[in-house]
């Protein structure tokens, strides 16, 4: 419980008719969620608008209402400027500012997100002795605790609710995936982050942001509240997103100059080694997760750990004992056979091109990609898809990832646009299952099938209903079968 003048501090009030000494109980933006004695926030979203749906949340007990639009009547009400940002002060008021309390790291960038936040984990716990709390795209963490996540970064208020509960748990370190939606929409307002990760910014998500200036701009935000930006010098839109940065900045590379280098680069089919090169000291690194787009997703794990007081050589021991990270570049066993399977979450150009172009170097047979696009997303990206997959893969199946609210039909004749001019051959499957089998009917000895686009997920998401489907399984359950 919470008075209510309690949960506004900080928050710029234009109106209220509400009592300001009342008790809270809890804060909920969902109307069919609200609890008696419980505040509801109106926020306008792009589907629908919460202040639609004030009556609904009174009904269900609301004692107030925090708001942009003043409601008309008798209805207690606090009047804001902005209820989004509301939302997320309002939620630290009221657990306790449990951010404050703990280290806190933020990863932002199209690829690398979950990878990087896996592997600096690893580091904190191993390296350092702290307990870690993780949030990502493949679930959330308390040290070794498993949380089911919906989305890579909650609602502001979800966001301090789990980060009391790493709080209470005595967690000292907290590393999140900050996703650009989540940037844009408030839902980290006001989280200080002792050091922030860029990994990279390839075309993705533009159906939200409407274009790759506006995305850049988005994920910019999160370097202009963190102490030390750990970035990508080899990304083009690095010096962009960095214009307006109010932090101390660590660079990494391959190939340009900055602060931390990878030098020496030997990729083998199961890891990548280099030597990781910073004020004239050179630490051999090896990390068991095959790709070249590994070395970035090291490099910046080294320099976040570097900008926290974590030796090369600390981070360098612990890297080389990580097992790889479920749903990138994973390897699916297919005892018996002379074939390889893949599962990995590539479902942008970029990364269908950084994880296809790895395998065609150490496939000893063809590199088959079976992949699709999501539905409800950014249409343009699509042919780029095909284009990229056919530009790195030697045979290419077309099917489904999740349609979501779209033709499955409608979304491949989007792709198929890329492909033309390509000598690479195709086949199109519409329905996934059978495009995954069709891939393993046809397997040639020493082929690489990738399975793209669905990663750690095991559902597929078909008129906001989402269907249970995992790719381990579907491989393990062809394998039963004899054919």
């Amino acid at each position: 419980m919470m008075r209510l003048k309690e949960l506004l501090e900080g928050i710029p009030v234009l109106s209220a008719t509400a009592d300001l000494e009342m008790e809270i109980s809890d804060v909920c933006y969902d109307s069919r969620a609200v609890k008696p004695g419980g505040l509801f926030v109106a926020m306008t979203g792009f589907a629908v608008d919460g202040h639609d749906f004030i009556e609904k949340a009174l009904e269900a007990g609301a004692v107030a209402v925090l708001c942009q639009r003043a409601p008309g009547g008798e209805i207690p009400y606090v009047q804001v400027e902005d209820s989004r940002r509301a939302l997320a002060v309002a939620g630290a008021n009221f657990f306790g500012h449990p951010a404050g309390g703990m280290t806190m790291v933020g990863v932002t960038g199209t690829n690398g997100k979950t990878t990087t936040t896996y592997l600096l984990k690893a580091i904190l716990e191993q390296a350092a002795g702290a307990k870690v709390g993780l949030i990502g795209t493949n679930q959330n963490m308390i040290g070794r605790e498993i949380i089911p996540t919906e989305r890579t970064t909650p609602e502001s208020f979800e966001v301090q609710r789990l980060f009391a509960q790493m709080r209470d748990a005595g967690c000292t370190h907290v590393v999140m995936e900050v996703s650009s939606h989540a940037l844009a929409l408030d839902r980290v307002y006001g989280v200080h982050y002792r050091v922030g990760v860029f990994t990279n910014l390839t075309q993705d998500h533009l159906d939200f942001h409407g274009t790759m200036e506006e995305y850049c701009r988005a994920k910019a935000l999160l370097f202009q509240n963190c102490g030390v930006g750990v970035v990508n010098a080899d990304d083009p839109w690095t010096s962009r997103l960095m214009e307006n940065s109010t932090c101390k900045s660590l660079t990494y590379a391959a190939a340009a100059q900055a602060d931390l280098r990878a030098e020496e680069i030997v990729l083998e089919a199961d890891h990548v080694s280099f030597t990781a090169a910073v004020q004239g000291r050179r630490v051999p690194v090896r990390v068991n997760i095959p790709g070249r787009f590994m070395v970035y997703n090291t490099l910046d794990v080294l320099g976040a750990a570097l900008s926290l007081g974590i030796s090369l050589e600390d981070s360098a021991r612990v890297l080389a004992e990580v097992p790889p990270v479920k749903g990138r570049v994973e390897v699916v066993p297919t005892p018996g056979r002379n074939y390889t399977v893949l599962i990995d979450y590539a479902h942008s150009p970029d990364g269908l091109e950084n994880v296809l172009s790895s395998v065609k170097g150490f496939a000893k047979g063809r590199t088959v990609a079976v992949f699709g696009c999501g539905g409800d997303r950014d249409k343009a990206k699509r042919p780029k898809m095909g284009a990229a997959a056919a530009k790195n893969a030697d045979f290419l199946v077309v099917t489904t990832d999740n349609p979501r609210t779209e033709d499955p039909e409608s979304i491949i004749a989007g792709i198929l646009p890329g492909l033309e001019g390509s000598d690479t051959p195709y086949v199109v499957v519409t329905d996934r299952i059978e495009a995954i089998h069709w891939a393993m009917d046809h397997a040639e000895e020493g082929d690489v099938i990738v399975l793209c686009g669905k990663g750690h997920e095991t559902y597929q998401e078909i008129n906001h209903v989402k269907h249970h489907m995992d790719e381990r399984e579907i491989v393990a359950d062809y394998l039963r079968i004899e054919r």
